[in-house]
């Protein structure tokens, strides 16, 4: 059976989401190849680095980026991401400085917060019950 060893998020500038994912969401980089005009460019979890890797995808398609503007006008969040304790997570970003779109809320057996990820996404850390 297959398993997930890398999944994107598109990005408007991959310096700035290089730093936001790692200075602020403490991701470390994994992989940082230029490839023309943009980079190969991975964060993993410092908890797990050979785990699944998130790639800071350039949003130079017309449609990712009319996509990625339709999720932030609803409130959608493009991806999330799971967190021990919202409430702590929530604590340390907004010391960091990070844009909190939603607090922590309880939602049946999950907790989430909602952050700007400075890069034309809103990302969902969810801790479950």
């Amino acid at each position: 059976m297959p398993t997930i060893n890398l999944t994107a998020v598109y990005v408007d500038d991959q310096a700035k989401a290089l730093a936001f994912y790692t200075d602020v969401l403490g991701f470390v980089k994994k992989t940082d190849v230029p490839v023309g005009e943009y980079r190969w460019l991975t964060v993993v979890s410092p908890d797990q680095p050979e785990g699944v890797e998130l790639l800071l995808e350039p949003d130079a398609h017309p449609a990712a980026r009319t996509y990625k503007q339709a999720l932030v006008a609803d409130g959608i969040p493009f991806t999330s991401f799971a967190v021990a304790d919202a409430q702590a997570v929530h604590e340390e970003l907004t010391a960091r400085g990070a844009r909190i779109v939603q607090p922590p809320t309880e939602m049946g057996p999950v907790t989430t917060l909602i952050v700007d990820d400075t890069c034309g996404n809103l990302i969902q850390l969810t801790q479950m019950a």
